[in-house]
């Protein structure tokens, strides 16, 4: 079913647009090792909105980062001189997209990159020269091989390749340095715990039962806690934190740039969270992990590395909604006395 594009020369310059949304930036990084595996001599940039540059700014594997701003409109001028004259300059004769947006392909277009893949969905298989019928087993399958997916047409296969995300020697002497000034030693434990999610509450476990948590490991000694969180998730976090001893818990909520995100949760020794970017960031730096699913699918973007994944499997999960309308029991059903001992298991690993 599957016709292959076929390329009359390997492609001399692929731009890859990378998703939105940073779980899935990171679960899309295999294409890019594959891509680079496949053809080694090409020039691959990736194309990626906002500060999400930045995530891949030391990996290997490609040549340019091309970054831009969410324009206001996507037929606006500044979206022609910000996204569209940067394509046409880069000259691509192979792009590939993550994204399914109707604009994302239009520019594409506009931007004339000759061979143009992505799944067909919203109608823009007119925008593609080769549009990838969109997976219909998407929810039994993991997000990191739909991606994939999207090599095979190139003469690609479903690689085994994992989510990677790289830190720099001096990110990590960095990172050290400010441990040190906060008064985290050598011997300590770092559990990192990321509470929040972008995508909304009905992702997350209860704030009270990471606060009873907090509590329970803070018993345990040389055990210090870092708590992460962006802009919008630093009160959540703040009330979690409030009580517990500031000489051994960490908040960076609303703190970090997301290279520092990724800098400091490489030097937790396990690390807590719901199905959210951080998790993924956790993931694909090999750090050991507990993840707790309520409305989303464990199959489809669980730690892809592995981990710990908790999931009460009631009827109504996974519904994808950004609020409860019910009593939430996908995430009441988690104990904290559950968590604890799956956290105390990796830590005697």
């Amino acid at each position: 079913m599957h016709h292959s594009l076929n390329l009359l020369h390997p492609p001399r310059h692929i731009v890859v647009r990378m998703p939105n949304w940073l779980g899935d930036f990171v679960m899309a990084t295999p294409i890019l090792a594959d891509l680079r595996h496949h053809w080694p001599e090409a020039k691959i940039t990736a194309m990626c909105q906002g500060s999400l540059s930045t995530v891949i700014q030391s990996d290997t594997n490609i040549n340019h980062l091309l970054s831009f701003k969410r324009p206001k409109s996507w037929l606006s001028a500044t979206s022609y001189n910000d996204i569209v004259l940067p394509l046409k300059n880069g000259e691509f004769d192979l792009g590939i997209l993550t994204t399914n947006s109707f604009s994302s392909a239009y520019w594409f277009w506009r931007g004339s990159i000759q061979n143009r893949v992505g799944f067909a969905t919203h109608g823009r298989s007119l925008l593609l020269n080769h549009p990838v019928p969109f997976p219909l087993e998407k929810e039994n399958q993991h997000l990191v091989i739909t991606y994939k997916k999207l090599l095979e047409p190139l003469g690609i296969p479903i690689s085994k390749t994992p989510p990677r995300l790289y830190v720099t020697q001096e990110e990590k002497e960095a990172v050290k340095n400010k441990l040190a000034s906060m008064n985290v030693i050598a011997s300590d434990i770092l559990i990192g715990i990321n509470p929040g999610a972008a995508y909304g509450s009905a992702k997350c476990w209860l704030p009270d039962r990471f606060k009873q948590l907090s509590q329970q490991l803070l018993a345990r000694p040389n055990l210090k806690l870092i708590y992460f969180g962006d802009q919008a998730g630093s009160p959540l976090v703040k009330d979690i934190c409030m009580g517990l001893p500031t000489n051994r818990v960490i908040n960076l909520a609303g703190q970090t740039s997301l290279r520092e995100l990724i800098a400091f949760i490489q030097a937790c020794h396990l690390f807590l969270t719901n199905d959210s970017g951080p998790m993924h960031v956790a993931s694909a730096l090999g750090i050991p992990l507990v993840a707790l699913f309520g409305s989303t699918s464990d199959v489809a973007t669980s730690p892809y590395a592995g981990g710990k994944v908790i999931h009460k499997h009631v009827p109504c999960s996974p519904c994808y909604r950004r609020e409860c309308p019910i009593d939430f029991r996908c995430m009441t059903r988690i104990e904290v006395s559950e968590v604890y001992d799956e956290l105390i298991k990796l830590l005697q690993k």
